[in-house]
């Protein structure tokens, strides 16, 4: 468990810093510090996504009961992803460090000179998402590994899922970011985010208290069948 742990804590910010690295050297791109950063970030979490909706797909289909089935790789992916969002809340520093940066950002001006007026400011206007990745370390991921004792992993399954909008709504933020927004890229991408995004985000609660609802009514009636038999 121990061992799963150490390589998300090394894979997430050893990706982040490779991918920094190459787009700051390779000949061809040479981008300055802060492009690389906020690129850099945005693929780290893409990459999260995919592998996440992967697991969730392969852990999601491999559960026929849908409350007592498990596939190791439940517990194991949530373990590797927790340092995941450790990491997030520095990458997602840097890109606000480096954003209020650019040349012509609207909040260029305003830009705080020290690191440690940054960080207020950040925490200020980022409260929600650093509060999201924090309850993810601190409250999700003891639920899901402890808690649930082994049960429910379809659910857990069904919930990596919800990271399939990711990828589409990191590029669209990268093509806003440096004026793409009339490309042809910019607007297929962004149809695959509002689809992706309402399927995996809007439509998976209530699809995930429909089969739980459905399984529950299956269980009583299977029940109940059982006890006029006898």
């Amino acid at each position: 468990m121990l061992t799963i742990l150490a390589a998300g804590s090394v894979f997430f910010p050893g990706l982040f810093l490779l991918s920094k690295q190459c787009l700051k050297s390779i000949p061809a791109l040479r981008w300055s510090e802060g492009d690389a950063v906020i690129v850099s970030a945005r693929l780290v979490s893409s990459v999260q996504a995919v592998m996440a909706s992967s697991a969730g797909y392969i852990i999601a289909s491999s559960c026929n009961d849908i409350l007592e089935d498990q596939h190791w790789l439940t517990s194991s992916y949530i373990m590797f992803a927790v340092p995941y969002f450790v990491y997030d809340i520095y990458a997602m520093f840097m890109c606000y460090w480096y954003k209020l940066r650019v040349k012509g950002h609207e909040e260029a001006s305003a830009a705080p000179q020290h690191m440690s007026t940054a960080l207020t400011s950040y925490l200020r206007r980022e409260f929600l998402m650093v509060l999201h990745h924090v309850v993810m370390v601190t409250v999700c991921f003891p639920v899901s590994v402890f808690w649930r004792q082994g049960k429910g992993d379809y659910f857990q399954g069904i919930m990596f899922m919800a990271e399939l909008s990711t990828p589409s709504v990191c590029l669209g933020k990268i093509l806003i970011q440096y004026k793409q927004q009339h490309t042809l890229l910019h607007k297929v991408n962004g149809a695959l985010m509002l689809i992706t995004f309402f399927i995996c985000r809007v439509l998976l609660f209530p699809y995930l208290y429909y089969v739980y609802g459905r399984y529950v009514f299956l269980f009583h009636l299977c029940f109940s069948h059982v006890l006029k038999s006898h």
